[in-house]
């Protein structure tokens, strides 16, 4: 497979062909799609996760002053201010008013951000381990996300009647197990549905909410920062607990940065001042005023808001919008998974397309498996969204924290703030955020330590695979002939010419490949028209059509064609080299084959790994599906050359 370096992919262990990106989005949908249609949908899909956090937030933010005992007023307040304002300060001034302005050509998320930042720098090596580390936080995330939120709405049947108690886990674990198992039937069908089923939730809970504000209406004294702050200095050690559990608030927030390239910045900028801040604000004061009320609420406040008429309908529509949000990170985790395949952090995974209209619908199995195992262990493993909401907080902190520096680069590298300007803009943002960090932090042992393995798990496989990736092409290039020199050899002792064009596909343009060696040693045949084609990654979505390839003829029958495609975008070879009709290059798909190294890789003697890393690399090596499918090259017009290799 593939390591991005420099714009320039350099070859996998399975053939030595650079890899291109693909598209997360709809591209030019912006334009076609009504605005208040984007609108709609961002509701449903972007904030799907940070709607359902009022079912455990500001609970789990109250759980350490119920240990002590009786609720006081001054820790209601203070709860519900300091979840107010990390909305206001995170999610409204930095998501919403900054972070949705740094898009990539259109495209937002933390790999999307990296890739801008990388180069504006000259593709430093530091950024591209932020980016790999944020994007090993967020597979934490995405399994934690589901896990929480529909094991938090099951929860709501035991007060529905506490005969629901025993039957709480295999219903989460029923719902989990069907959410995933129709991801391969992709989300088009439904997709329409979630904006409207979320709208109707956010419109449910702030209408909850709103009686219990009416009875209590100094509740709205929460909205002076004052009473945030006053509870931090006043409560210590467990004013710090408390705010790791405030930050549940505001998890999802990422989604509004990574879903960018689905409905563009001011449709989602609109939904979230227009109806899902307020609702959540809502509904969050309410929570706030029934505790203030009736302190023994404070077990279960959003669910306990409604009337006992309406227990059952909220626990159904609160499971519905859960489902919504999992589904959301499900979505987020293929988007990512093949962004981070494109720019050479992953081996190549099988992507299937799941809309024949919408690109960005994609399914990978592999992936889907692997969130699913995740997903189970954590909600058996925990067996309580209270549990879990231990683990929550640090993946979620973490990628925060490493798209505020990766927006701190970019803001002084491509938008060229001076120094003052950013610092100012930006470093409170990382403070706050560090301070939500610290508190988390306090939760390594009782679940924290989750997300941290996983994603130390994950640096290592990318680690890995880029390492390996880099070793393997050296190695190659030591033993590479010029492309050049061999052209030369080849017109001074032409061989036997068969009709039909090949296309041979390296990472190195300048040195031949080694199925044309291949081909040549032991077929003693050479086409009448040669193609020695490189696939470019760019750090770029999408490669406009003016550099989408570009052809020069080499001596005698071989030409050689370079590919550009954006990290955002799905190659398709064949599709690609019908542009070089307009070039007078004649190309027919019927009469063309195309020649693949596979490599079979072993351990060497001595390698530059140790050996358990080697065998790490190999593994991910054999995983890596077939480059025949990626690169939608028809089967029937393939050559696979196999060569062996020490690595």
């Amino acid at each position: 497979m593939s390591t991005a370096e420099g714009g320039v992919v350099a070859p996998g262990p399975g053939e030595p062909v650079a890899v291109a990106p693909a598209t997360h989005g709809v591209p030019d949908a912006h334009g076609k799609a009504g605005f208040w249609t984007l609108a709609l949908g961002s509701v449903g899909v972007v904030y799907g996760d940070i709607g359902t956090s009022p079912l455990y937030a500001f609970r789990e933010a109250l759980a350490t002053a119920k240990e002590d005992g009786v609720i006081e007023a001054v820790e209601v307040y203070g709860v519900v201010s300091l979840i107010l304002w990390a909305l206001i300060l995170i999610v409204t001034a930095k998501y919403v008013a900054l972070v949705l302005r740094m898009d990539n050509n259109g495209e937002g998320g933390t790999l999307s951000l990296m890739a801008l930042a990388r180069k504006a720098t000259g593709g430093s090596f530091v950024i591209l381990g932020l980016g790999i580390l944020g994007a090993a936080l967020f597979y934490g995330d995405a399994m934690i996300t589901p896990a929480i939120s529909v094991l938090s709405a099951v929860e709501g049947l035991k007060l529905v009647t506490p005969a629901f108690t025993p039957y709480t886990l295999p219903i989460t674990i029923v719902i989990l197990v069907g959410m995933f198992l129709v991801q391969s039937h992709g989300t088009a069908r439904v997709a329409s549905f979630f904006g409207p089923i979320m709208v109707v939730f956010f419109l449910s809970i702030a209408a909850a909410g709103l009686p219990h504000i009416l009875d209590e209406p100094g509740i709205f004294w929460a909205l002076n920062p004052y009473y945030g702050l006053r509870y931090l200095a006043s409560h210590g050690h467990a004013a710090l607990i408390a705010l790791g559990a405030v930050f549940l608030a505001v998890t999802g927030a990422e989604a509004l940065f990574a879903d960018l390239g689905h409905f563009g910045r001011r449709p989602i900028q609109r939904a979230w001042l227009f109806l899902v801040f307020p609702c959540l604000a809502l509904n969050y004061l309410g929570q706030g005023a029934l505790v203030l009320h009736n302190p023994e609420t404070a077990e279960n406040p959003f669910f306990l808001m409604v009337p006992e008429w309406g227990l059952l309908p909220l626990v159904l529509l609160a499971t519905a919008a859960t489902v919504i949000a999992g589904q959301a990170n499900i979505t987020g985790a293929f988007s990512l998974s093949r962004q981070a395949v494109q720019l050479g952090l992953l081996p190549r995974l099988e992507i299937r397309h799941t809309s024949e209209t919408h690109s960005g619908q994609i399914y990978l199995p592999q992936i889907n498996s692997l969130l699913l195992v995740g997903v189970l262990i954590l909600v058996l493993a925990f067996r309580s969204s209270t549990a879990i909401a231990s683990a929550y907080g640090i993946a979620v902190t973490g990628t925060m924290l490493i798209t505020g520096t990766l927006a701190f680069i970019v803001a002084r590298q491509v938008w060229g703030w001076s120094l003052l300007r950013t610092t100012l803009v930006i470093v409170p943002f990382l403070f706050i955020e560090l301070c939500f960090l610290g508190a988390n932090l306090l939760k390594v042992l009782e679940g924290g330590y989750v997300p941290l393995l996983l994603a130390a798990f994950l640096v290592l496989v990318m680690g890995t695979w880029i390492k390996g990736t880099r070793i393997l092409f050296e190695k190659t290039r030591k033993t590479d002939v010029p492309l050049d020199e061999l052209v030369g050899m080849l017109e001074r002792s032409p061989p036997h010419r068969v009709k039909g064009t090949a296309v041979f596909l390296t990472s190195d343009p300048t040195t031949a490949p080694s199925a044309l060696l291949h081909n040549l040693k032991h077929n003693k045949v050479l086409h009448e028209r040669n193609v020695v084609l490189t696939i470019r990654s760019l750090d770029t979505p999408r490669a406009s059509p003016e550099e989408r390839i570009t052809i020069e003829q080499l001596a005698g029958p071989f030409w050689r064609v370079e590919m550009m495609f954006g990290y955002m975008e799905m190659p398709n070879i064949p599709r690609a080299l019908g542009h070089l009709r307009k070039h007078g290059f004649k190309f027919d798909i019927m009469g063309t084959s195309f020649f693949l190294s596979r490599r079979s890789i072993r351990p060497a003697l001595k390698s530059s790994m140790p050996i358990w890393q080697d065998k790490l690399f190999i593994a991910l090596a054999r995983s890596a599906t077939d480059a025949t499918d990626f690169f939608q090259i028809p089967t029937g017009r393939v050559v696979e050359v196999g060569t062996q290799v020490t690595v």
